[in-house]
């Protein structure tokens, strides 16, 4: 039992840590390269666009299908997705904004940096309860618990360039863009050891379907409303849209890894 437990965990940490991967990103690319970025933050507005469609939200809906039957579930789903939305939005709000960091509220850098902050906050919610699932497979059958554990991190590296470079850019510091992104990814394992040991007696399936629908909400507002707008600032929207494109095939190929 105690092997399973530790390779349970280990295998969350291993997903978590592809984060590092996407992070180390920032080692390659010039500070002012900024096609790169727009580039960079298209693909990862991308990413986070079509696992919110196409695994989180249909993931809340089986979740909730099963405890309330599926038109109850579905409207639960709904005022789940858009209360993240709200959240995501109040988030925003009370994160240091750009005049707070460096004091000058048009800075492009304090912009770049308050997006860092904001991804990489939103993406360690999301992945919590993914680290808890890739656990709880695991300890059912280590075989699965494989198969997802490297589903989650081929797209986990994806996720930590969204990181990264916004931070790289705004900071000029490649080893603060790879920490963030690292950090980012750690909320799997910890997502593991704390959903396992302390809240197992409060997380159902309902439970479940509800949160996923709110870290959907709110990876849709933070593509929407920061990555997309950040993205045009600094490239060519068309090749903004390739990134967003670029990045929906990359998810979507490592979810077909399921």
């Amino acid at each position: 039992m105690n092997e399973n437990i530790f390779a349970a965990l280990f295998l969350s940490f291993l997903a978590g840590a592809a984060t590092c991967i996407g992070g180390l990103l920032a080692f390659f690319v010039k500070k002012d390269n900024f096609k790169v970025l727009a580039l960079g933050l298209g693909f990862s507005a991308g990413v986070m666009i079509y696992v919110s469609f196409m695994e989180i939200l249909p993931q809340a809906q089986v979740s909730l299908t099963g405890v309330f039957g599926y038109n109850p579930a579905g409207w639960i789903v709904i005022a789940s997705f858009f209360a993240g939305i709200v959240i995501a939005s109040l988030i925003d709000t009370c994160l240091p904004q750009a005049h707070h960091l460096e004091g000058d509220a048009l800075s492009p850098k304090n912009k770049l940096k308050h997006l860092g902050l904001f991804t990489a906050l939103t993406l360690a919610l999301h992945n919590f309860p993914e680290g808890l699932a890739t656990f709880m497979a695991a300890m059912q059958s280590p075989a699965l618990g494989v198969s997802i554990a490297i589903a989650v991190a081929v797209h986990n590296i994806p996720e930590g360039i969204a990181v990264a470079l916004p931070i790289y850019h705004a900071t000029g510091s490649r080893g603060k863009a790879f920490w963030y992104s690292a950090l980012s990814g750690m909320a799997e394992p910890v997502g593991a050891i704390v959903g396992f040991f302390f809240l197992k007696a409060l997380l159902h399936e309902a439970a479940f379907g509800v949160l996923f629908a709110l870290i959907a909400g709110i990876m849709v507002y933070i593509s929407l409303d920061e990555l997309l707008p950040t993205a045009h600032e600094y490239g060519d929207p068309h090749k903004v849209i390739w990134g967003v494109v670029g990045g929906m095939m990359v998810m979507a190929l490592s979810l077909q890894m399921l």
